[in-house]
């Protein structure tokens, strides 16, 4: 009892200190396991693929613990092998691994908006805090391909950013879009980097649809848009999960003074409600309904910390910190990918080693 008593003491001692230094084991334990020669590799998948979305997080985590030298590999990684050498050029493919034939390349050539959304904003933010042209030159390229490649200008509705260049309006003019796709804070700061261009509407737009995806407090993982009409989804219909469990933590790291954060707040917010009642993040829900069921993975709850934290719900706030910790600790192999990237995001927002502010800039970083 007292080993236990003495390991659950050090376990929150090491999830709620302040990060004093650029030292950050979560991380360095993350890259030892799932980065090789710069590529994040998710094994979970038995082809051992890479995707842009990995990528993509990777950089921002690099920038976070001031690993200015993976950061670097990681993105030359990604510019030789997804972007056919140039990202100011390409869109990066999404998928990347082994084939039938045993050999590896790109399985699927289509990109995803939110991994390059998050490319641009590693490199906007990575050249702002390390002085590094070369940096916001890619971003303020790929952003402008986004742009071309990846959104729809809507009469009376503004521009709306979709999944990927490929696949995403149907047939019947309607478009699908997927939630977790648009982080508000990331699109904040668009907007302020590049006034004069289509971002500024596409953070606005983003922000009326998330508002209307979720009637209950429960955001789905795919929606169908029509004509500023939220219908559910054609292959997944209402069934939020692994893809929607990032809207809350990308909301629950708004700052205080963004704009539209009240707003997305008071709709996203009764997901706390099921938390706190199953003491666990549910691992499926419906959004028409609300009706929920299941545990997530520890990964889930390392999304909801941020939301907890805003809410005062310090003490399940803990519990769940103490449990990521314990469970990143227990996890072996590249089997757990997207629960080990959920958590890199929480308990690196729990233990303040970054926070966005409200234009949705990096502060608190090590640089």
């Amino acid at each position: 009892m007292r080993r236990l008593l003495v390991f659950g003491v050090f376990l929150l001692a090491a999830v709620s200190a302040q990060a004093d230094d650029c030292r950050w084991p979560q991380w360095e334990t993350f890259a030892a396991q799932y980065i090789d020669k710069g590529r994040v590799v998710d094994g979970s998948d038995p082809r051992q693929i890479t995707t842009s979305e990995g990528q993509a997080y990777g950089l921002f985590f690099a920038l976070i613990a001031g690993d200015r030298a993976r950061f670097d590999q990681l993105l030359n990684w990604t510019e030789t092998h997804l972007a056919a050498g140039d990202l100011s050029r390409h869109l990066p493919a999404w998928l990347w691994g082994q084939d039938a034939d045993g050999g590896w390349r790109v399985l699927d050539q289509n990109a995803a908006s939110d991994a390059d959304l998050w490319m641009v904003y590693a490199l906007n933010e990575a050249g702002r805090l390390w002085r590094e042209h070369r940096y916001r030159s890619k971003a303020y390229w790929l952003a402008k391909r986004i742009v071309a490649d990846e959104s729809r200008g809507v009469a009376e509705h503004g521009r709306l950013l979709l999944p990927g260049p490929e696949g995403f309006v149907l047939a019947d003019g309607d478009y699908r879009l997927n939630p977790s796709y648009v982080p508000p804070q990331l699109l904040q700061s668009f907007a302020q980097n590049y006034p004069h261009s289509a971002w500024p509407a596409l953070a606005a737009s983003s922000q009326r649809w998330l508002l209307a995806a979720s009637p209950k407090g429960f955001a789905p993982d795919w929606l169908r848009w029509r004509d500023g009409q939220i219908l559910p989804d054609p292959k997944h219909g209402s069934q939020g999960s692994y893809d929607a469990i990032r809207v809350y933590l990308w909301l629950g790291m708004m700052h205080a003074d963004a704009e539209g954060r009240d707003a997305l707040l008071a709709g996203y917010t009764p997901m706390i409600d099921a938390v706190l009642a199953q003491n666990a993040v549910p691992e499926r829900w419906n959004a028409v309904s609300g009706e929920y069921r299941g545990r997530g993975p520890f990964g889930f709850k390392a999304a909801m910390l941020p939301l907890l934290k805003m809410a005062e719900q310090e003490l399940a706030a803990s519990r769940f910190a103490v449990d990521v910790v314990q469970a990143q600790s227990e996890s072996k192999g590249r089997q757990a990918y997207y629960s080990q990237v959920l958590s890199l995001f929480g308990l690196g927002w729990w233990q303040g080693r970054y926070r966005f502010d409200a234009q949705g800039q990096l502060t608190g970083v090590c640089s």
